[in-house]
């Protein structure tokens, strides 16, 4: 029965209308339309009885489909109509999706292409009208996918994906995605390759869109590498290792990125004195200045990645698969064993390898077999070379026994860093032991890495930038290791490596000792203003009293004679300008007993003095000289006998003060052993001094400074770093591609003559005499000469000396 039949005999009008147009009416007006839905319901539940029966009937033909193709073209049509307007008949059309799932589950596989994405598209419209769970016809659409047709499997996944995005999208429903997550997980675990890989495949992509972000999506997934099939092994593998590359080129991207591109930028705290801002502005030549500027900049660039870093992780942002291991230890156990014995093709096997090595650095596992099976494999000629030592690299941190990994270090030593090896194989052997010196700095000893920074003087640019760099290292780890022209100015001359199971245990708040010495240099500053006001009153007064003395003993007794006098001048110059407590103690000699007394009273207070500070601390010890030194150094000058009893003073005013300063420091508490607790301002105040702190080692350090183990831990190694600067060779398509390009701006080969009379600034001189206008006499003069020229020529044709005979 046709449409306007069935219409004609519900009394309605006999015009003919489209499905399309009844859609639309029945929307409009959903209880007019009752007897039509249940015409056309009627209708579909025919045509697939039918449509069941002809394929059972027809099932042993070739094709294996129904052969009517109109049968399947209504249903299809009418199987679409039914899931637009189920919304508006929720009680007429309750068994419609099921009776849909069930025929998609029943005869997917023997469906017709055409008819089958219909029915998944009918039923996806279902889904998403909220007619349908996800729950209910996950399996279905997973099975779907297994199916061999291209375009119904981009349709399945698409909708699975897109099903669970939105529905995590507002809140998470933890329950849901639990059973959705287990569906996925059973099959990920079947043998069957095709469902098995679908399921990875999908449980990929929502790891990826960060929408099932969490611990037991992460696990299946890195689960999935003990899978029997190799091609799903394979493909876990490549998604943990692109999953680490994505997440470096992001970090690369932000650090790049300036803070003008983020709408909500982090205000990083970056504190440079005002002093060496000046410098670098006002002070040397253009030249000097320029540099002082770049070096600033080095230094801003460094503090602010550094406390984006430092917020980053202390957000917690950094995130990798690997992250999340239940047993990171027996999963590298397994994947190491595996690859022992598997007898899969060399570039799985490196994956399986850079994936061991990832597990191990990140978690910091103990893996002791490792070492000696990348030792097998450290060749120069090896196939990707610099992937495995990025690998082995990457397995190195603390806690590793620097035993376990000394015989792979001395391989990469022996085999890439001699003198009979390429340029390339040398950078490429220092670049990867600087990167596992920076990890377990205990492999190094003084006569390998002497012999290492000799590499330095090197012609080729990348070894002798790799050389510097391992310099630049052992300048911050150890700088005893380097010889003396080598050390530079190390900020910390005796810094040496922890031992083997060293570590800095934290006994208070960090940070809180320079909260301390922040409050102590306040005292400090408060009470040598009220010493200097003191010495400068007492200036005053002693230096009259000093000249009637000098007077009086010049008078008298002269005990000095003027070329004494400008001998001692000359020694007390030299002294004060190099030190003034040099000058004070060289300058007590011409004094009175009584006075060498004091003196002596007074190096015993010092001695007494100095053991007390470096009990208590050292920074107020050298605040104190400093206020000594600029007394002194406030009067270099000529110095006469007169200004001696002035210093003397101002020596043991200070030095009482400092000792009566360092004995209230011996009984005054620390600041947080008061009551224990700080408050917000002190956090805040901790903050912006380290953030000072910071920025001066970085202005000394220019830049470098060497991470903490738990930063090499978490960031990759890239293969391509431990080969920088080192020039490639190029192959035949390179080079031509070289040579085209520097032909672009040159014209095609042309003879002489042709550019000659090409030429467009006008005739050459010769040209025009062959064109110029000349007397009857002359041009019979010019045909005369060139006769005289031709036969002279032709007389000496024959005669030419060609050499004098050796018989005559």
């Amino acid at each position: 029965m046709s449409m306007a039949d069935s219409l004609s005999a519900s009394g309605r009008s006999s015009e003919k209308l489209s499905l399309q147009s009844l859609q639309s009416k029945m929307k409009i007006d959903p209880e007019g339309y009752e007897t039509e839905l249940g015409l056309v319901y009627n209708q579909f539940k025919s045509a697939l009885d039918l449509f069941q029966q002809q394929a059972a009937l027809s099932f042993a033909s070739s094709s294996g489909v129904c052969a009517d193709p109109t049968i399947y073209k209504d249903l299809s049509d009418r199987a679409t109509f039914l899931s637009h307007v189920t919304p508006f008949y929720p009680k007429q059309l309750a068994e419609f999706p099921a009776q849909l799932a069930e025929f998609l589950k029943s005869s997917a596989r023997t469906l017709p292409s055409g008819l089958r994405c219909h029915v998944t598209q009918a039923l996806i419209l279902l889904i998403n009208r909220d007619m349908v769970d996800i729950s209910e016809t996950l399996a279905l659409f997973m099975e779907l996918q297994t199916l061999g047709d291209r375009t119904l499997r981009n349709l399945a996944f698409t909708h699975v994906i897109h099903s669970i995005r939105r529905m995590n999208k507002k809140h998470k429903n933890e329950a849901k995605n639990r059973a959705l997550q287990n569906i996925l997980f059973s099959l990920l675990q079947q043998d069957d390759e095709a469902r098995a890989k679908r399921a990875l495949i999908t449980l990929c992509e929502l790891h990826r869109r960060k929408v099932w972000f969490d611990d037991r999506t992460a696990n299946s997934i890195c689960m999935a590498c003990f899978h029997s099939s190799s091609r799903i092994m394979i493909a876990a593998l490549s998604f943990l290792l692109d999953y680490e590359k994505i997440e470096d080129n992001d970090n690369d991207d932000s650090d790049a990125s300036s803070g003008e591109d983020d709408p909500n930028p982090r205000t990083a705290q970056v504190v440079i004195s005002k002093e060496s801002i000046y410098k670098a502005h006002n002070k040397g030549t253009v030249a000097s200045k320029k540099k002082k500027k770049a070096k600033l900049q080095r230094a801003i660039r460094s503090m602010k990645r550094q406390q984006r870093l430092s917020s980053e992780n202390n957000n917690s942002n950094y995130y990798s698969p690997f992250n999340h291991l239940k047993d990171a230890q027996g999963f590298a156990e397994r994947l190491f064993s595996r690859l022992q014995t598997c007898n899969e093709r060399f570039e799985v096997k490196m994956m399986m390898l850079k994936v061991i090595a990832r597990t191990v650095g990140l978690h910091r596992l103990i893996l002791l077999n490792f070492y000696p099976f990348l030792q097998k494999y450290v060749q120069p000629h090896q196939r990707d070379i610099t992937n495995l030592l990025a690998a082995a690299v990457q397995a190195c941190h603390d806690l590793v026994p620097p035993d376990a990994v000394e015989p792979l270090f001395k391989q990469i030593v022996n085999q890439f860093v001699h003198d009979h090896s390429r340029p390339e194989a040398i950078a490429v052997g220092l670049n990867v032991i600087r990167e596992i010196c920076l990890r377990i700095p205990l492999l190094m000893n003084e006569d390998l890495l002497q012999d290492l920074v000799l590499y330095k003087k090197s012609h080729e640019k990348a070894v002798s930038l790799a050389a510097r760099s391992l310099i630049t290292l052992f300048r911050e780890v150890c700088p005893s290791l380097l010889i003396k022209k080598d050390r530079g100015r190390p900020i910390d001359p005796k810094a040496r490596p922890k031992a083997y199971g060293e570590v800095n245990t934290v006994s208070s708040v960090p940070g809180v000792e320079l909260l301390e010495e922040l409050d102590d240099d306040d005292d400090e500053d408060k009470e040598d203003s009220d010493d200097v006001d003191d010495l400068a009153s007492r200036g005053t007064g002693d230096d009259s009293e000093n000249e009637e003395m000098v007077s009086a003993s010049d008078e008298g007794d002269q005990i000095y004679s003027d070329d004494a006098e400008s001998e001692d001048g000359d020694v007390q110059d030299g002294s004060v300008d190099e030190d003034g407590d040099d000058a004070v103690d060289n300058d007590s000699g011409g004094e009175e007993e009584d006075e060498e007394e004091d003196q002596e009273e007074n190096d015993e207070d010092s001695y007494v003095v100095d053991d007390e500070l470096e009990k208590a601390n050292v920074a107020h010890e050298s605040n104190a000289m400093a206020i000594i030194n600029k007394v002194n150094k406030s009067t270099a000058r000529k110095r006469k006998f007169s200004d001696f009893d002035g210093q003397l003073l101002a020596a043991d005013t200070s030095l009482r003060a400092l000792k009566k300063m360092t004995e209230e420091k011996l009984k005054k508490p620390p600041s947080d052993s008061t009551d224990g607790i700080l408050s917000n301002e002190d956090f805040q105040r901790i903050k912006e001094l380290k953030a000072k702190k910071d920025a001066k080692v970085a202005l000394t350090r220019q830049g470098f400074k060497v991470p903490s183990s738990d930063d090499l831990s978490a960031k990759r190694v890239d293969p391509a770093k431990l080969e920088a600067h080192v020039r490639a060779k190029l192959n035949k398509e390179e080079r031509l591609a070289l040579v085209r390009a520097g032909r672009e701006d040159r014209e095609s080969y042309k003879s002489r003559i042709a550019v000659k009379q090409k030429k467009t600034g006008g005739e050459s001189n010769r040209q025009k005499e062959h064109k110029k206008q000349m007397p009857l006499a002359a041009k019979r003069a010019k045909v005369a000469r060139s006769r005289q020229e031709k036969k002279k020529k032709k007389n000496l044709s024959g005669k030419q000396f060609r050499g004098k005979k050796a018989w005559k």
